[in-house]
């Protein structure tokens, strides 16, 4: 076989190789690149993880699959205590190893592939694309569910709060979208990352039961402890439902050896029980975004959404790459909103994970 007919044929393009030539532009200026094109934290990873992680450092034997008990309960007690999700139980909760590998290997591992199609927001996370071309399944990027006609979608992906443009759906909405899927036999997969990041609404999990009616049939949720708990470099997050879901993605990783290690199942399970960082997190992100948002809009751009979630979703009403080459001059690096689908070709996102001292000095440039 040759290389060019191998599986990565299949997969679109690694978007941000296309910010490299900004990057290295706005690397020129006099006092550094603030790069705000991707949500990666810089804050201290919880002291109370730190030290769950170190007393479980002698880990010599293979971790479960399926997780230690006590870190698939310290998930059904965040979301019951949190979130209001009620009802689930430990055979309703998987581990796994950072949200992105579960979101991009999901419809492999659920047996959808040639012929069958998935759908996702038409402004979304590029691996929810990228899961589909992996099963070679067809994809449709739509807000609309009458956008699917009479066929019937396998696999659709809901994202509140979005990545990229932090709009939060309301609960009728989500209510709505769960009769549908469970009238069409369709697999409801909700990517909640974000739903703790919120600002001017009240993100609700698909789990909750105002939006299921008390019943997780067909649907799963997905959680990750990256932006909530500075744990991006320990991959941790959760998937949690539909217990014969969870049970299929469990028999199917379990053959490819997809195991959480055990450290890192303490730590998240010491991360998921305290509340207190998550707090003082949210009160940092806080005070950043104010400072931003100010100065974009101080300097012409309109924030669209942008009520939840660690990006602000801007514009000035022009094609997003001008806006990034601009902001390149400048010495800040943003995302393109083309990234995540056509509709985002005249906004760019802008990330508020930066250190205090980069977020001012990014203020202080837009103001310039």
């Amino acid at each position: 076989m040759s290389v060019s007919s191998g599986v990565s044929s299949r997969l679109p393009d690694f978007p941000w190789d296309h910010l490299v030539r900004y990057a290295e532009q706005a690397r020129q200026h006099p006092d550094g690149i603030v790069d705000l094109s991707v949500g990666t934290p810089v804050d201290p990873t919880p002291e109370v993880v730190q030290q769950a992680l170190r007393a479980g450092a002698d880990s010599p034997g293979y971790p479960l699959t399926i997780g230690r008990p006590e870190t698939r309960q310290a998930a059904i007690d965040w979301l019951e205590r949190n979130h209001g999700v009620t009802g689930l139980g430990l055979d309703q909760v998987l581990p796994v190893i950072g949200s992105k590998e579960l979101i991009g290997s999901m419809a492999v591992h659920l047996g959808i592939g040639a012929g069958d199609l998935i759908g996702y927001p038409e402004l979304a996370y590029p691996t929810y694309e990228v899961g589909a071309a992996l099963a070679g399944a067809r994809s449709l990027a739509t807000d609309s569910l009458t956008a699917f006609g009479p066929e019937m979608p396998r696999l659709l992906w809901l994202n509140s709060p979005s990545n990229p443009t932090g709009r939060v759906l309301p609960v009728d909405h989500l209510r709505k979208v769960v009769e549908w899927c469970r009238e069409r036999g369709t697999i409801l997969v909700s990517d909640e990352c974000y739903l703790e990041c919120a600002w001017e609404a009240e993100p609700v999990s698909v789990l909750h039961p105002d939006v299921c009616g008390g019943s997780t049939e067909g649907i799963l949720a997905v959680h990750s402890l990256s932006k909530r708990s500075n744990l991006a470099g320990y991959r941790c997050a959760f998937v949690a439902g539909d217990a014969a879901l969870v049970g299929e993605l469990l028999a199917v990783r379990k053959n490819l050896g997809l195991q959480m290690p055990g450290p890192q199942q303490r730590a998240m399970a010491a991360a998921l029980d305290d509340d207190v960082h998550a707090a003082e997190q949210h009160s940092r992100y806080a005070a950043r975004r104010r400072v931003l948002r100010d100065a974009l809009e101080g300097a012409g751009f309109r924030i669209d959404h942008s009520e939840a979630s660690l990006y602000l979703w801007s514009s000035r009403d022009e094609d997003c790459w001008d806006t990034v080459a601009a902001l390149a001059e400048r010495g800040i690096l943003v995302a393109p909103g083309s990234f995540y689908g056509p509709a985002g070709n005249q906004h760019v996102r802008v990330a508020f994970t930066a250190t205090d001292e980069r977020i001012q000095a990014a203020a202080d440039r837009l103001r310039a």
